[in-house]
């Protein structure tokens, strides 16, 4: 740069919405959305999440409809989560053919499954009376190698109900090559599997562990999902094992607070990265807008589009819908 001030007055770009927008260096588009969704075993009418307002424990029908509204909006994806009547120590109801999480998959595949993509969480927390990850040692560990195998029957059990995308969040060494050698060997060697390679133990899942009943009942889970304050360069390297084993894409969460990981792994990589902006950071939004201290909408877009800008080519957030209609 050569001119200065008088010549250079970079406010000029900066003068009107039309200008603004022209110049956009980050842009949002409702197909870049994904609207995590909630089924539970049981109920008659959904439930609403205290710490997450305007998100609900669906029902089938509430989840079919919420579902349409979705697609309506211009919504890219869902990601299904369910939760059982019944929990116990193996996750069985995560593998079951009748359980909560494929009865829902094939409601949404056939009501919405040509207009987005319906994707699935691949895990047992939700599923274990205990609310751990995975099936635990006579010591009270999460057994890793014995969850791979838990992993890789959901994944099929999710598959064959419809799943259109598997999404492994457990944070086991080894899950996305279990998970991609039983797909296959099901048949399933066209449905792409997004890991979920970069998950930090953060403390901002709370809403997210009422909504989904899988707080731990005991411990916590720092023994395998990442420290926020661990080795440099590990979130990298849980990237390539996952890309090594037949990751079609990869996600970083928590978002916001990961925005300088999400940059490096977008710079890393050449496959698609999503990005969760989670419970916690939906309900910090929620709870200073009810209380009058920021201005609402402004918050929610700002917040997505810094997470764009961090390089996410796909956003998991609950605010999908909304934002969308706001983007259309």
């Amino acid at each position: 740069m050569t001119a200065q001030f008088p010549a250079a007055r970079p406010r000029r770009l900066r003068r009107t919405s039309p200008m603004r927008r022209m110049v956009a260096g980050t842009r949002l588009h409702p197909a870049e959305l994904v609207l995590p969704m909630f089924l539970k075993e049981g109920i008659d009418e959904p439930n609403p999440i205290g710490s997450m307002p305007g998100v609900f424990q669906h029902t089938r029908d509430s989840l079919r409809k919420a579902a349409h509204e979705a697609a309506e909006a211009g919504v890219g994806g869902l990601i299904l989560f369910g939760i059982p009547a019944v929990k116990d120590a193996r996750g069985s109801a995560g593998d079951d053919p009748d359980g909560i999480v494929q009865q829902g998959v094939a409601d949404l595949v056939a009501e919405v499954g040509d207009a987005m993509v319906v994707m699935t969480d691949t895990c047992l927390d939700e599923f274990t009376d205990h609310g751990h990850c995975g099936v635990l040692t006579a010591g009270g560990e999460v057994d890793n190698d014995a969850t791979l195998e838990r992993y890789a029957a959901v994944a099929v059990a999710q598959a064959r109900a419809g799943s259109q995308v598997i999404a492994p969040s457990g944070m086991m060494d080894g899950q996305v090559a279990a998970i991609r050698a039983a797909l296959d060997a099901d048949g399933f060697d066209q449905v792409p599997i997004l890991a979920y390679s970069a998950k930090y133990a953060s403390a901002f899942y709370g809403p997210f562990r009422e909504a989904a009943e899988c707080a731990p009942q005991f411990g916590d889970r720092n023994a395998y999902q990442q420290d926020p304050a661990g080795p440099v360069g590990e979130a990298l390297r849980e990237v390539r094992l996952d890309l090594a084993e037949g990751a079609d894409a990869v996600m970083v969460k928590p978002a916001l607070l990961y925005l300088d990981i999400l940059r490096q792994v977008r710079d890393e990589v050449d496959v698609p990265v999503a990005a969760y902006q989670i419970s916690g950071e939906y309900a910090m939004i929620e709870a200073a807008a009810a209380n009058g201290w920021i201005d609402r909408e402004r918050a929610i877009m700002e917040s997505l589009v810094a997470i764009r800008r961090a390089g996410a080519d796909m956003i998991l957030t609950y605010w999908a819908t909304e934002a969308a209609r706001r983007l259309r």
